[in-house]
């Protein structure tokens, strides 16, 4: 069980751009694998990480339908790119840009995911913390979490459309590379 507290998460976390958090989950997001560098910047002990949902590092403020996206991506057999602020054991948070893609057995199935994570190009994170911003206002201003959760999904769908990128293209067009 997770030892954070309801406090609010203000203190950031950094790690070097030499450093890589990987983990690997099950089908059903269970962290079956987590190296290092993710116990040393999240604050867990691996013991207390194996086993576990990964939202156990799930920040407040990510939009849940980011997370949605992330998992229909992936549940196409795709890979994605994407920021993402994590909450730290403690009080803190760190932000990565996270490559998610699916394992696959001898077969070909998709027998869990494999995250590698890499510290973020600070000047795109302004840009980001105002999407988030505004797909967490989405989903918090409808009646119910549902609605929220599907309207602010449609948000971010449309803004792709409208932008003519996958959301992976989307992300790295905002660092301007």
């Amino acid at each position: 069980m997770s030892t954070r507290t309801a406090e609010v998460q203000d203190q950031e976390v950094f790690f070097s751009e030499e450093d890589i958090i990987v983990s690997k989950t099950d089908l059903k997001g269970k962290i079956t694998y987590a190296n290092d560098v993710f116990c040393d910047v999240s604050g867990y002990e691996v013991n207390e990480l194996i086993g576990k949902p990964h939202n156990i590092i799930r920040h407040p403020d990510m939009p849940r339908c980011v997370f949605k996206f992330m998992w229909d991506t992936l549940g196409r057999g795709e890979e994605i790119f994407a920021y993402v602020k994590n909450s730290c054991r403690d009080t803190g948070y760190y932000w990565v840009l996270a490559y998610v893609t699916p394992s696959l057995d001898v077969n070909g199935n998709t027998c869990g995911y494999h995250s590698s994570r890499r510290s973020p190009k600070r000047e795109v994170l302004p840009k980001v913390e105002e999407l988030y911003a505004s797909l967490r206002r989405t989903e918090q201003e409808a009646a119910n979490p549902k609605d929220g959760l599907d309207k602010a999904y449609l948000q971010l769908e449309q803004l792709l459309l409208d932008q003519g990128m996958s959301y992976s293209e989307f992300i790295f067009s905002l660092s301007g590379d």
